[in-house]
């Protein structure tokens, strides 16, 4: 979701404080024993979910770095407890990709590239940039954070040789479009979906040819199908919910997810709480329901997740930059008085959904997959 307001820096809070303990699991086997506070937090979790998230790939295939967007941050060194937080997150792989629908994308996006990948260049003790997927595995032996540089919008494609440009800067995962329509095809909050372009099917040719994962997730339903049905190669949805759950323009159809599925793509599930769940509460398991959707409709093997936010969520940025933020939507996006998700909006979520997984009964390797492996999978089969 995350586009470009201005406005100061968030004041990002830390580790989350004073959660309550681990869930008791009653009439489940016996699936863990002890509960564990990690790096002297105060919450704490089983044994078995500690050991799944630390032995796991586990990969946001949307994951903003961070949502500041002064220049300032990504010109200073990463401080000490942003540091802190991305070593608890237990995430090797961070999809880091923002929305430009300025008329000046293409300098944008060039701006763009150089700063974050700067910055993670300046941060390499940190992080490392993905270039081939073997870089994730890479970054995990390493124990370092995996940056997966991509857009949310295709604009700044002025040309289909852009796209190979863009590939050799380091891009490797462009959105379609945003949420109107652009020169490739509809957005989710278009009144009238036109479906892929003829535009929209050669940027997504040029894109099969390097290497470049194609996102629909802000695409609008017909755009969605199109780019599925004619492209070469799997489709993500890298952040979007199951409109049989919520209804919402944002989020994809049981079509939709069937047909990507069929292609052998990845769904990530996102935890934007009008994206969740139409009413209150709004809390992990509510993530979860999507999750069980999507195994339902497809199998394990299609769905991941894509936060939709940096470690901490938009809930904790200043109530100018926020309110800039949503104020960059349609009324049909129909925000509410938070946009996290309940338990969701911490550096160590993953964890906590972890839990919520274990608690319904999802094996080791199932949950292995819904962490990471499905879209390391799908990352080797399109970036190599």
């Amino acid at each position: 979701m995350a586009d470009r307001p201005q406005g100061p820096a968030p004041d990002r809070r830390g580790l989350l404080k004073g959660a309550a303990a681990a869930a008791v699991f009653t009439g489940a086997p016996m699936i863990s024993t002890g509960a564990y506070a990690l790096d002297g937090g105060t919450t704490t979790y089983s044994r078995r979910a500690v050991d799944l998230v630390q032995g796991a790939m586990v990969i946001d295939m949307l994951a903003p770095l961070k949502l500041d967007f002064r220049p300032e941050y990504f010109a200073s060194p990463l401080s000490a407890q942003d540091e802190a937080d991305f070593r608890a997150s237990g995430i090797t792989g961070f999809h880091n990709a923002l929305g430009f629908g300025d008329p000046n994308a293409y300098e944008t996006a060039l701006a763009y590239f150089a700063a974050w990948q700067g910055f993670a260049g300046r941060n390499a003790h940190v992080f490392s940039l993905v270039d081939r997927a073997a870089d994730l595995d890479r970054a995990k032996a390493d124990g370092k954070c995996a940056v997966i540089m991509g857009v949310q919008n295709s604009d700044h494609f002025r040309t289909v040789a852009d796209v190979k440009l863009f590939h050799q800067l380091g891009q490797r995962c462009s959105q379609l479009t945003y949420n109107s329509q652009n020169r490739l095809g509809s957005g989710s909050t278009e009144r009238v979906d036109g479906g892929l372009t003829d535009y929209g099917l050669q940027i997504m040719e040029a894109m099969n040819a390097v290497g470049m994962m194609i996102d629909v997730s802000h695409c609008g339903d017909r755009t969605t199908l199109d780019a599925i049905a004619h492209s070469t190669r799997p489709v993500a949805i890298t952040h979007s919910n199951c409109r049989a759950l919520v209804d919402h323009p944002r989020v994809k159809t049981d079509e939709a997810i069937r047909a990507m599925a069929a292609r052998g793509g990845v769904m990530g599930i996102t935890g934007v709480r009008m994206f969740v769940r139409d009413r209150e509460p709004v809390g992990v398991a509510h993530v979860a329901d999507h999750i069980d959707h999507v195994v339902r409709l497809t199998g394990i093997e299609h769905v991941g997740i894509g936060s939709d936010a940096d470690l901490n969520g938009y809930d904790d940025m200043p109530a100018d930059q926020y309110e800039a933020l949503k104020a960059g939507y349609k009324s049909s996006y129909a925000f509410r008085d938070k946009i996290d998700t309940d338990g969701f909006d911490h550096p160590r979520k993953v964890y906590d959904l972890t839990e919520e997984l274990i608690r319904r009964r999802y094996s080791d390797d199932n949950i292995r997959a819904v962490l990471g492996g499905n879209f390391r999978r799908l990352l080797a089969d399109i970036i190599g």
